[in-house]
């Protein structure tokens, strides 16, 4: 599905309801199941990660080189394009000056002259038993404030359990959680650290992690679009 077709009144009203939202259709399934097939490849990929190595969950997961695959980016660009504007709505109603070019290739460019050189989205693979901690994917200096998680394996076919979650800390009050479920080749839009929440005095700061609840049967794979580099 174009990303030009997607609901963005919507998608722009759950991002600022819940700090999450969720896209519909982004990839078909012959695109995931070609995604999948990846996985045993070297080329496609700049480094593996195993994550019980770093307490980093159960599972692992690869990060891609440059190029990208053509699908994956393409719609990185294009997310990007109408995530902008929504980011920078969000800097300026948290007080945070940084501002968003329109174009991701021009965001890239700050990156990289800050040292963020390094591809980050990435491909994960959970078999049975596997989980992601709660977590934050920052990298460097310069942090979009939005990325992007797309389920490319089908629950109830492929896998079940692995449920994508989001948990909110305000100030002086208890964690909030939020479940998104997915279909095959559905994306989930979400804060990578922060968003603004409308208090009775304006708008505060709050933070946030995401992650992944244990696999109960099969494998599900996943695709990450974050849209800074790394350094």
């Amino acid at each position: 599905m174009p990303v030009e077709t997607l609901d963005w009144t919507r998608i722009a009203a759950d991002l600022d309801a819940h700090g999450c939202a969720a896209t519909g259709p982004l990839l078909d399934a012959e695109t995931c199941a070609r995604l999948r097939a990846l996985y045993p490849q070297e080329a496609p990929f700049r480094s593996r990660i195993v994550m019980a190595r770093h307490g980093f969950g159960r599972g692992e997961y690869k990060y891609y080189a440059y190029p990208l695959p053509a699908p994956l980016e393409e719609l990185r660009a294009a997310l990007y394009a109408r995530l902008a504007p929504l980011a920078d709505g969000w800097n300026a109603r948290m007080g945070l000056p940084v501002r968003y070019p329109a174009a991701h290739a021009d965001f890239l460019a700050r990156c990289r002259q800050a040292g963020q050189t390094r591809p980050t989205p990435l491909l994960l693979r959970y078999g049975e038993g596997d989980y992601n901690c709660l977590h934050q994917d920052v990298y460097g200096e310069h942090v979009f404030p939005l990325q992007v998680a797309i389920l490319l394996s089908a629950p109830g076919r492929d896998f079940t359990g692995g449920e994508f979650v989001l948990t909110e800390q305000r100030p002086r009050m208890q964690s909030r959680a939020e479940v998104v479920p997915l279909a095959q080749g559905e994306g989930v839009i979400f804060a990578v650290r922060h968003r603004p929440v409308q208090g009775t005095r304006g708008a505060y700061r709050v933070a946030l992690r995401h992650g992944v609840s244990r696999v109960r049967s099969g494998e599900r794979y996943t695709t990450g679009l974050i849209f800074h580099d790394a350094a």
